[in-house]
């Protein structure tokens, strides 16, 4: 936390050679954060300052720069500390719970509603279902470690699903429980991602302040047989995460 005793100076490479000052100390700077555990101190400016040969607007240049990424936070009077660690949305099929086990946290949820409605046009079309039918809607904050991480509305055609409501969806994986009680087995989703701001009702349950950054993550998911199961949108804290994507190039077609 932000009382822990600073890290000494020494601990840092020596000085920067002249002509890219502010690139090196860019990339000497994330590492060494990197490495340290969130709510560590940094050294000063004037320290990081000495100890680079560098000018203090060039070490306070690059500090503004991590604040920025959210890599650190200031406290005014107090200095500047590690920020937690952002976790990468990925582009791999997971479940929230899947998520956090592979990093290590605990994964749990706060329930905020099960229950049924009609759908209209826009989400039958997402469900690809007729308009009017009947959709389970679950609503809950997602946990790690019992931090909020995120608000999940998800929706299921109910006729394909009877009695999701009456399952402890607190404590255990959605997709868990589709595969063992329906049988179904998760194939392919398709992912949209944008960037928002957070509103009040959903920065109070996530536990941060009004028009902080967030993405907004909406999913179609689909079964082995091309089948929509699934339609969920989901506010993720844009202090917490990232979204990581693995782009490939095809290569050029084969001239005739």
């Amino acid at each position: 936390m932000p009382g822990r005793e600073r890290r000494r100076v020494s601990t840092l490479p020596g000085e920067l050679a002249e002509g890219r000052k502010g690139a090196a100390l860019q990339e000497i700077l994330e590492s060494y954060v990197a490495e340290l555990e969130p709510g560590s101190a940094l050294p000063s400016e004037r320290e990081l300052a000495e100890r680079f040969g560098v000018a203090r607007m060039t070490v306070r240049a690059q500090i503004e720069r991590m604040a920025h990424r959210r890599l650190v936070y200031r406290q005014q009077g107090r200095g500047t500390f590690v920020a937690e660690r952002r976790l990468a949305h990925t582009e791999h099929l997971t479940s929230f719970t899947e998520d956090m086990q592979a990093r290590g946290l605990v994964a749990g949820a706060r329930m905020l509603g099960v229950d049924t409605l009609r759908a209209g046009r826009g989400l039958a079309a997402r469900l690809e279902v007729p308009a009017g039918s009947r959709v389970a809607r679950i609503r809950r904050v997602r946990t790690a470690d019992g931090v909020p991480m995120a608000v999940e509305q998800t929706h299921l055609p109910a006729r394909r699903f009877p009695g999701l409501a009456d399952e402890d969806l607190a404590t255990r994986s959605l997709y868990e429980l589709l595969a063992e009680r329906y049988d179904v087995t998760i194939a392919e989703a398709v992912q949209r991602v944008t960037v928002t701001t957070l509103q009040a009702a959903d920065a109070e349950l996530l536990e941060t302040p009004r028009g902080e950054p967030a993405f907004q993550i909406e999913r179609i998911t689909r079964d082995g047989d091309g089948v929509v199961i699934e339609f969920a949108a989901s506010i993720y804290r844009g202090d917490r995460y990232e979204v990581l994507m693995h782009a490939r190039r095809d290569p050029p077609a084969a001239l005739s």
